[in-house]
């Protein structure tokens, strides 16, 4: 008979201690267990929209790269129209520039072959009267002939 009432005490324990659990115990863990799902959800959901926002963030910044690219091969460009017109201008001007060097060398030539003709018809005059004196074998004076001289000169 002791086993018995061993058995039934035993049974009375059991169904005490499952009912305590089952109405003390276990809400409390199902609870932690629930918060615990909500916040793995939560978690999973935010990691979702994570992911989403990086492939936006990502295909923005391809664009904004795009962008910044075609203005970068603008701005290239923009540059090199305007050294290729910095050039033109700076030949022009060194053409402008070398023109009237040319003429001011051409002109500064003509001076010096006016002068140099000038003092040649000088000595070349010099030179007949020195030949006519000799010939004369009398001095003719410079002075005295110059209008003469000049018409000499004016001829040669």
């Amino acid at each position: 008979m002791n086993i018995n009432l061993t058995l039934i005490v035993q049974m009375l324990v059991f169904v005490v201690l499952t009912w305590f659990t089952m109405t003390k115990i276990w809400p409390q863990i199902l609870g932690v267990m629930d918060a615990r799902s909500k916040k793995i959800a939560l978690g999973l959901a935010a990691a979702d929209k994570g992911q989403e926002q990086l492939v936006k963030a990502r295909e923005d910044a391809d664009v904004i790269i795009r962008e910044a690219r075609d203005r970068a091969h603008q701005i290239i460009d923009q540059a090199q129209q305007r050294a290729n017109q910095e050039i033109e201008q700076a030949k022009g001007t060194a053409l402008s520039e070398g023109d009237r060097l040319i003429a001011a060398a051409q002109q500064q030539i003509q001076l010096e072959s006016t002068r140099a003709r000038e003092s040649l018809r000088r000595d070349v005059g010099r030179l007949a009267v020195q030949a006519a004196s000799k010939l004369l074998q009398r001095e003719i004076d410079p002075r005295a002939h110059a209008e003469l001289l000049d018409k000499l000169a004016a001829q040669i």
